[in-house]
């Protein structure tokens, strides 16, 4: 049999190049409302939810003042951040309505609901809450289906606060 990674691992943080830090902690911190663990002068920052070392490391090492990556070029896709609860991603979908920021698409995929945006430098970033695992489409064979259909926005608002 293959190696398998164990089924508990987890991914623990993801580290991104941007081309100005104030304005992507403008962005993670003050909008998306992670909190800074710890800076380096004014080139890095790391931060987090919920008090964890870091979620997201920001850094200028090697991009400071460049323009985006192109879109058709390899990288990242998105960073996916994965919120507790429907409330939760309600909330944040609220949040960036108010503040009129431009969102990129929205999904309902069977196991989960996403909203989709880009964060200063053109990084992909998911906002998602996990359906539970119950709920989760399948075939006749009980192999998971995810779907990408149209997510009902208004719906999803109504359990905001």
């Amino acid at each position: 049999m293959s190696y398998r990674i164990p089924a508990n691992t987890r991914i623990g943080h993801v580290h991104l190049k941007v081309s100005n830090l104030e304005r992507s902690l403008a962005f993670y911190r003050d909008l998306l409302g992670f909190e800074v663990k710890q800076l380096f002068g004014d080139s890095a920052a790391f931060i987090s939810a919920g008090g964890y070392h870091h979620h997201i490391g920001l850094n200028t090492w090697h991009s400071k003042n460049a323009e985006p990556a192109p879109i058709r070029s390899p990288g990242l896709f998105h960073t996916a951040i994965l919120y507790p609860s429907r409330k939760d991603l309600a909330n944040i979908l609220q949040r960036l309505l108010d503040a009129e920021y431009p969102l990129t698409g929205a999904a309902d995929h069977g196991v989960s609901e996403a909203i989709y945006l880009d964060d200063p430098d053109k990084n992909g970033v998911e906002l998602y809450w996990d359906k539970p695992k119950e709920l989760w489409p399948v075939d006749e064979n009980g192999n998971l289906k995810m779907i990408t259909e149209r997510l009902d926005i208004n719906d999803l608002l109504q359990t905001a606060v």
